[in-house]
């Protein structure tokens, strides 16, 4: 719904990188994008390119759009796979960086590389194979990687009923990165 109502996503072919693809948007952006649309992730099937975040095999400037939801928190290194992203974004290009937050929510992001333990880490990141709780300084963490942040606050434009409907929590914020 924001890609339709907030950009130019769906306004002609672009070149886009979707990492760790969700299956319900394969058929739907490849439709609309064609070859152009690749799909990216270090061990899904449903990925047309293996590939690790933190070394993205694409040139510069590739991509108009890079779509990464829920995919930060599990990555080794989150500000150099968003150096990589700003890397291969076009000008002008953006990117989606979804990630999850656990109330109570931190002011600084926590991370501890060693804690191992699956259930600790349940406990302490909120998923056993995330790496790191983030906190609201999770905009500055993006604009390290280069990138220009803005927080959409779309889902609060909703009514209830159409955040009912699709199942959106008021006061969710998208995070867009623009270079």
């Amino acid at each position: 719904m924001y890609l339709k109502e907030a950009t130019n996503f769906f306004n002609g072919k672009k070149d886009v990188l979707h990492i760790a693809p969700e299956a319900c948007y394969i058929n739907r952006f490849e439709k609309l994008h064609g070859a152009n649309y690749i799909t990216a992730d270090i061990e899904s099937p449903l990925a047309k390119v293996k590939m690790d975040i933190h070394q993205i095999p694409f040139d510069e400037n590739h991509f108009d759009v890079v779509l990464c939801n829920h995919v930060l928190e599990h990555v080794q290194d989150d500000i150099q796979a968003m150096k990589e992203i700003h890397r291969v974004l076009k000008p002008g290009g953006f990117a989606i960086l979804q990630i999850p937050f656990f109330n109570p929510i931190p002011d600084v992001t926590f991370e501890d590389a060693s804690i191992i333990d699956k259930r600790e880490r349940e406990k302490i990141f909120g998923q056993d194979d995330h790496v790191r709780k983030y906190g609201k300084d999770y905009p500055q963490r993006i604009a390290l990687s280069g990138l220009k942040v803005i927080e959409e606050g779309f889902v609060n434009n909703l009514s209830d009923e159409t955040r009912k409907k699709f199942g959106l929590a008021k006061g969710e914020i998208i995070y867009k990165g623009i270079k």
